[in-house]
């Protein structure tokens, strides 16, 4: 079974192909993904659809080219720990962004469990007006 570490290096990996159906391959339907209040998507949602319509859609409704740039991947037993940078141009304003960002995962039994992500809201508020 693959650890935390290689759960996420794996989502990641997909994410970089912009491949949706890998980047969901291994989150449980019980996961809950957490984006940061303050966050244009702010809220937790459970199970992979909820991601997708609440996290993955408006933010490519939003914004252009939004990418999640990884630094580095930090192994932390069951969980794991990414800090990268955000880049983004908001369609409506055409204000680019790129914000630091810190990604907290959990796992058990194969699935990622949790997703928590802490970023600097008014660096993207201020893509967005």
């Amino acid at each position: 079974m693959r650890t935390t570490y290689e759960l996420v290096r794996d989502h990641y990996a997909a994410n970089d192909r912009k491949d949706l159906e890998g980047m969901l391959a291994d989150i449980a339907p019980d996961c809950r993904w957490t984006e940061m209040d303050g966050f244009p998507c702010a809220g937790t949602y459970v199970g992979p659809e909820a991601i997708v319509e609440h996290v993955f859609m408006p933010l490519g409704a939003a914004f252009d080219n939004y990418t999640f740039t990884l630094e580095r991947l930090l192994d932390a037993g069951d969980a794991a720990v990414a800090v990268g940078n955000y880049t983004a141009t908001h369609k409506a304003t055409g204000k680019a962004m790129n914000v630091r960002v810190v990604h907290v995962w959990g796992a058990s039994d194969g699935k990622i469990r949790r997703f928590e992500h802490f970023t600097d809201t008014l660096r993207v508020a201020e893509a967005m007006k």
